[in-house]
């Protein structure tokens, strides 16, 4: 009698499924808490992990994920002091809480747990997070952040934000990623984003974690009328990367700028899938989304626009451009339109291409050394993303981040 071969993919589906008995045991959790939990552990359960033989997927295996053994963790997620008209609330208080129906009724609705089967792991896995509800009416000028950080090596976390900004509200709002004292570890992240009629939101995400960390985030948003939401994804570190942004723009006259900026070297691997979702006549969305890849990093760009039946005098424009630094550098590009109206407006690009040659031997002939006018060259792609934030301090923030980054990426390869 010979014993039935496992694969790693299944052997880490079962230790998920042993963790979670344990973890769902605890017993203090509201129903619908507890039913969220169960509808993500039995998706996950079915479908297990995905391979790069699924179209989603087929550039970005996850084995690195799969072989690695997480226990179960937490992050520690900490936010500033919110002014007038807006509340914080870790989520667990909140469920207990003055805010209960309005987590019942918004928090796991936007993030499909069909769609990603590590939004459904996240979900299984929900434990804490925080919300943030800002009061109709009410003008946010400080921005809002939000800092999540995992406690401990090996393990993997599912920090969890909600953001419900009312009808007429406008914040700017800053969700970091960082290792703090971990090194290697999983973070499992699930964002939802849901506008009201009226609401502005500027949105800023960046993930600078370790580079022996891996990071999938699920970032999904909700636009009702004349809704506003800028959003802004920043990735420099883990090993491996892959961010699932959909936004759905559900009133007319809503409007959505979608921009993201990677900029990885070594053997980074960085994914971003984006949907954009037009369901409704009279919207705007305008993406953008830059990566600057180095040493043996790949980057990967999907992105899928769909305009629906009756959203007619749809406006929507898709550009990713891809800067390859090295020969062993990468970077794929899948543009997709998906129009089932005849009043529209929608186009794509993507470019791929090395360092124009002409214009770093410009810069050196110049007195410049060959890092720093390489990091000069390379700064446009990452400026041109981040002068997109309208939120002076965050970008003067970023702004710098980034130029050092490119900085020391110039000087390592000259080295």
């Amino acid at each position: 009698m010979t014993a039935t071969a496992t694969t790693p993919a299944a052997e880490a589906r079962e230790r998920f499924l042993a963790a979670y008995r344990t973890f769902a045991a605890d017993g203090v959790a509201p129903n619908w808490w507890r039913e969220l939990r169960e509808r993500g552990i039995a998706r996950f359960g079915a479908v297990g992990f995905p391979t790069t033989r699924q179209e989603a997927w087929r550039f970005t295996s996850v084995a690195p994920i799969v072989e690695a053994t997480f226990s179960i963790g937490a992050d520690a997620t900490s936010v500033t002091p919110a002014p007038a008209g807006v509340s914080v609330e870790r989520l667990g208080a909140a469920a207990a809480g003055r805010h209960a129906a309005l987590l019942q009724t918004h928090l796991g609705r936007y993030a499909r747990i069909d769609a990603n089967p590590f939004t459904a792991l996240a979900n299984a896995f929900l434990g804490d997070g925080a919300l943030v509800h800002i009061t109709a009416g009410t003008r946010v000028i400080a921005p809002i952040v939000v800092t999540h950080t995992p406690f401990t090596d090996g393990t993997m976390s599912a920090p969890r934000l909600l953001v419900i900004v009312d009808a007429g509200a406008q914040a700017t709002l800053v969700e970091r990623f960082e290792s703090g004292r971990a090194v290697s570890h999983f973070t499992n992240a699930v964002t939802e984003i849901v506008l009201g009629d009226g609401a502005q939101l500027e949105y800023v995400r960046v993930q600078q974690e370790s580079d022996e960390a891996f990071h999938v985030g699920t970032i999904q948003s909700h636009q009702g009328r004349d809704s506003v939401l800028r959003s802004t994804t920043i990735t420099l570190g883990a090993a491996l990367t892959r961010c699932d942004l959909g936004a759905v723009l559900d009133g007319p006259g809503a409007l959505l700028h979608l921009n993201g900026l990677l900029v990885l070297g070594g053997e980074q691997h960085g994914d971003y899938h984006t949907v954009i979702d037009h369901a409704q006549p009279h919207c705007e969305s305008h993406e953008f989304v830059n990566g600057v890849f180095d040493g043996s990093a790949r980057g990967v760009f999907t992105g899928r626009i769909i305009v629906r039946p009756g959203a007619q005098r749809t406006d929507s424009k898709q550009t990713n451009n891809n800067l390859i630094l090295s020969a062993e550098a990468r970077a794929d590009s899948q543009p997709q339109l998906e129009i089932y109206a005849d009043d529209v407006k929608c186009t794509h690009g993507s470019t791929t291409g090395p360092i124009d040659q002409t214009a770093l031997f410009y810069l050196r002939s110049r007195g410049l050394d060959r890092a720093t006018a390489q990091a000069v060259l390379t700064y446009g792609f990452g400026a041109d993303i981040l002068a997109r934030i309208g939120a002076e301090a965050v970008r003067g923030e970023l702004d710098e981040l980034v130029r050092s980054r490119l900085l020391a990426g110039a000087r390592a390869a000259a080295a």
